[in-house]
Order: C-alpha cells, then sequence, then structure tokens
C-alpha cells in the first residue's frame, strides 16, 4: 500500500504531496472542533508556510512551537517543513527553565503558540517565551495567516539532508540540547516505523495521538499520512477519555508510554473493553517490566508492540512485536525484558571498555549501545559552543549511554550509564536490581536510587509503588525480601520505601532525581515528609 508514497518521497512535503494526491477528500486528521481531508491539510499547510515567510522568517530561522494536540499542530508541523523552517517543539512538561533554555540555545526568531497551553506546575509558555515574531493560535494569528497565505508562492523545496527540526532532550541533567533532525532522517524513521512497527499489525483505520504528539506519538504522522490513515487528536485525555476515544473514533492503533499504559489497566472493567478491538498498543519511551506487560495483555490487549530509540536516534531501532510478545507470554519469558530485534537500516554494536565490540548473536558481558544508520543525529545545535554535551560521537557512530548486550539478534537494554551508582567502591546498575523485584507479587513500580552516604559513598534504596495502592502484605513483603537477598551483597538495597505514587518526569517516565529527593526529605523529619520503610538488612 504505501511502496509509491515510500519510493518517490525525499522530504517531508513530499510524503503530504503524495498522501493529498492518493486520499485527497478522505478525513486525515480530527479533534474535538473539526476535521481536515488530506487536500485541506496540504491547502492550509502551504498557506501558512506561504504565511510565515511573508511575516519575516526566513528558510533556516528556527521557530519554537507550543500547541497542543489538534488539527493546528499538524498544519503547523508540515508547513513549518515546507517553509524551510526548523520546528523546534517546546514539551509543556517542562517548566520556564528548560523553555528559556531551549530558546536561547536554539536562537528561535519565531514562535508559534496556544497562550492557553501552560505546564504542569500552571506556567503558561507565552508568559515566558517571547521571539521576535509570534503567532497565536488561541487569539486567531495562525488562522489569519493561513487565510492570507498563498498555497506554494514562496516554497523552495528543501533537499533530504536539510535541517528540519531540533528535538530537544527533557533536560533531567542539565540544559537541554538539541539534536539535528533532517528530513532523510524523518523519512528513515517513517519507512522502518511502517515496516517493522505498523504494517504487521493488519490494516490502519484510524491512530489515536493520545499522547503529546511532541513525544513518542509525534513518530507516526508522517506513517499515517503514507497509510492514508485518519489520525485522532486528543489533549492530555485522561485513561477514561482514551477508553472512549478508542470506542466512538474507531481507534485501530495507539502508542502510549509505559506509564499510561498502566493507568489504562487500572480502568474498571467496562472502560478496558474497548481496547480488545486495536490492532496495536504500542509503548515506548522507558521499557516496561514483564509483570506490567503481563498486566497489559491480560486487562487490555495482547496486540502489544514495543520499540525503541532516541532524541538523537528516531525510533524504531528495534521493535518486539505482537509474535514477539506472544512469546514472551508463553514459552520464552525472557523476551519480555529485551527491546525487540534490530530492524531496517539501524546499525547496533555494544562497545565495552577498551573499545571492543558485539554486534551478537552470542550473549556477552554488558556494555554502551552504539547505533549508526541514516536515522541517526549528524550532531546538536550548537555543539561548538557548549562543553556541557558529553561524549555522544566517536566519529563512525552515536554512543547512547544505553547499557545493553545483543542475544540472539534482541537487544536487552539493562539500564543507562549516568544511572550507575557506586556504593562501597562497587558500580551498580540500578536497573539490575528493578528487574529483580518488578515481577514480585503486589508490585508495581520499583526504582532503586543512591543516597548520600558517609560510609557507603552512595546507599542504595528502593522505592515502590503497588498494586492495590496499600503497602505490601506480609507474605508479600517475604516474597520481596526473598529476590533482594539473591542479588550481590553490595547490590541489595539498604531500605524500602512504599509510596502512593512515584513523580513522572517531562516524558512520562519516573524521575530519579524527584524519587531521590523525597527520599532524603523523608529522612528528615522536619522536611514534613513521611513513609514507611521496609528495612532489608
Amino acid at each position: 500500500m504505501t511502496t509509491q508514497v515510500l519510493d518517490g518521497a525525499r522530504t517531508v512535503g513530499d510524503v503530504l504531496d503524495a498522501a493529498a494526491e492518493r486520499h485527497g477528500d478522505r478525513v486525515a486528521v480530527q479533534d474535538a472542533t473539526g476535521s481536515l481531508t488530506f487536500t485541506e491539510l496540504r491547502e492550509r499547510a502551504r498557506r501558512l508556510a506561504d504565511g510565515l515567510l511573508r511575516s519575516g522568517l526566513r528558510p533556516g530561522d528556527r521557530v519554537l512551537e507550543a500547541l497542543p494536540n489538534g488539527c493546528e499542530l499538524l498544519v503547523s508541523e508540515m508547513a513549518l517543513a515546507l517553509a524551510g523552517l526548523v520546528r523546534v517543539p517546546l514539551n509543556p512538561r517542562l517548566g520556564p527553565r528548560e523553555w528559556r533554555g531551549i530558546h536561547h540555545d536554539s536562537g528561535a526568531r519565531g514562535l508559534i503558540a496556544d497562550g492557553r497551553l501552560r505546564g504542569g506546575d500552571g506556567a503558561g509558555i507565552t508568559e515566558h517565551v517571547a521571539c521576535e515574531i509570534r503567532v497565536r493560535a488561541d487569539d486567531g494569528g495562525l488562522a489569519e495567516l493561513i487565510d492570507d497565505g498563498s498555497p506554494g508562492a514562496r516554497l523552495v523545496a528543501p533537499n533530504p539532508e536539510d535541517v528540519v527540526g531540533l528535538a530537544y532532550s527533557s533536560g533531567t541533567t542539565g540544559m537541554p540540547k538539541g539534536a539535528l533532525r533532517t528530513h532523510g532522517m524523518r523519512l528513515a524513521s517513517m519507512r522502518a516505523m511502517l515496516r517493522h512497527v505498523v504494517e504487521p499489525t493488519g490494516d490502519v483505520d484510524a491512530y489515536l495521538h493520545a499522547g503529546p504528539a511532541i513525544h513518542t506519538s509525534g513518530l507516526f504522522i508522517l506513517p499515517m499520512l503514507a497509510l492514508g490513515a485518519r489520525q485522532v487528536m486528543a489533549h492530555h485525555p485522561t485513561p477514561a477519555a482514551i477508553s472512549e476515544l478508542v470506542a466512538a473514533a474507531s481507534i485501530t492503533h495507539l502508542a502510549l508510554v509505559p506509564s499510561v499504559v498502566d493507568a489504562l489497566t487500572q480502568l474498571p472493567e467496562p472502560d478496558r473493553r474497548s481496547f480488545a478491538r486495536l490492532r496495536m498498543l504500542a509503548y515506548a519511551g522507558a521499557p516496561m517490566p514483564p509483570a506490567q506487560i503481563r498486566r497489559a495483555a491480560e486487562l487490555l490487549t495482547d496486540r502489544l508492540v514495543q520499540y525503541y530509540g532516541l532524541v538523537e536516534a528516531i525510533p524504531p531501532l528495534t521493535v518486539l512485536g505482537i509474535a514477539d510478545h506472544a512469546r514472551g507470554l508463553g514459552d520464552t519469558p525472557q523476551l519480555l525484558a529485551s527491546a525487540g530485534r534490530i530492524v531496517g537500516d539501524a546499525r547496533i554494536e555494544i562497545r565495552r571498555d577498551g573499545g571492543s565490540a558485539d554486534t551478537g548473536p552470542v550473549p556477552s558481558e554488558l556494555g554502551e549501545v552504539a547505533v549508526s544508520g541514516p536515522m541517526v543525529t549528524p550532531g546538536y545545535w550548537n555543539a561548538e559552543e557548549r562543553t556541557d554535551l558529553g561524549k555522544s560521537f566517536d566519529g563512525t557512530a552515536l554512543l547512547t549511554g544505553d547499557v545493553g548486550v545483543i542475544t540472539d539478534g534482541y537487544l536487552v537494554l539493562a539500564d543507562r550509564r549516568n544511572n550507575m551508582l557506586i556504593s562501597g567502591g562497587y558500580n551498580v546498575y540500578p536497573g539490575e536490581i528493578e528487574s529483580a523485584v518488578l515481577s514480585s507479587p503486589g508490585l508495581r513500580d520499583a526504582v532503586a536510587v543512591g543516597l548520600p552516604d558517609e560510609r557507603w559513598g552512595q546507599r542504595i534504596v528502593l522505592a515502590y509503588t503497588t498494586t492495590s495502592g496499600a503497602d505490601l502484605d506480609a507474605s508479600q513483603r517475604a516474597e520481596l525480601h526473598d529476590r533482594l537477598d539473591r542479588l550481590a551483597p553490595h547490590k541489595r538495597p539498604k531500605t524500602c520505601h512504599f509510596h502512593a505514587e512515584l513523580p513522572l518526569g517531562a516524558t512520562g517516565k519516573l524521575d530519579r532525581r524527584a524519587i531521590a529527593a523525597q527520599l532524603i526529605a523523608a529522612e528528615h523529619p522536619l522536611s514534613g515528609a513521611s513513609d514507611e520503610r521496609l528495612p532489608t538488612t
């Protein structure tokens, strides 16, 4: 179905043109306020591209984008690509410090924003970021540019190697850094997403953008255009609202971060029924523990797909497909601990200290995951001016910072290199501790962190949540103890802490720094914090 689109496309605009020509009057995108056909989407994107260039922006200028999920977001993304502008999406789940840092680093001259969009702390993006050229969606400025624009009058065809966007990290360990994304990278991701993630699951009737389109869900925009599939945009829907949309909008395909998938499993049984009709429930952005995968398969759907990638290497690099999940839920449970099989043009090897490399299939010791291929960024924006980027490129490949091993062609991720703890002089990866306990009865999430300690350097502690919302009972505690006792002594947490909830970061992942801060505060009565502790001595 997609061969013609794939073979002829060299840029983002090519995909939009081919989709409009093939699927014309079919609905391309819809939200709570209306819909656009493929022809209308292209027309409005072309008009907006012309309007942005008339406003004073020049090809190559960076433009911050802060829009909620909706038809306008899709028009804006396509328009920026058509105009030769560089899209810099702002994640509302970050905060004013990060927004201002991204603005400063990117040198953006333009801002396309909805003034009603606010961060998790209530801060308004337009209250903290101001650019030379501002286009507001909430006061009619975006619609005015579209209405006044001339489709294609000022547009110059870009090249595949031209930068189409900057993808900024979440900034959890410092100021966000912007990975360059070219048209060629976007299309390499689109092709791999279609061939290895979407098409094996069956025909797509409609895809739901329930997560922010600036994160994992946005990776499906181009594939769905290429397929001629209807895209349904929802801005921060609750788990119950996701269930309602899946049923009401005849959704067949959906991708979410694991924390949201897990929240769906907690819905009442009638609300969970709608997910049985899905042909694909994909998850990405963070590993999903095997116990959570089993819950999702039992309570939602067994049509599960996992894919792996990075800000600097657009997914999918690996895919754990529906058949892999079936094997993992059956007689090959170790598959559920993997990120999937290496796919497409991605080239992955394991780099160990000393420079040796392993590409499988024989299991070997852990090392840093290195990736190369057409989906990998050529570098960071302002790389020559920043001294805080770290060693990400070694001249031949991107060093991801992920620690893992390749076994029988499957990539198994153990942890992040910068998560490593040093306790009593030993290196400890918290992922090993977490993997040892996450299938323990009653546990929902578990995170191992290191707290400052005069004796140990870092004292390892475990924070956890439960499926019941209450602390573990005596038998569950005994099982948790037993699993921890199987670890080497220097890897065992000194204490375990029950939490009703654990904080999430900007991309829906568990926030290790915030968890550590909570645990430090809980150890000091004057902080007012409290928790329950389970000694593990």
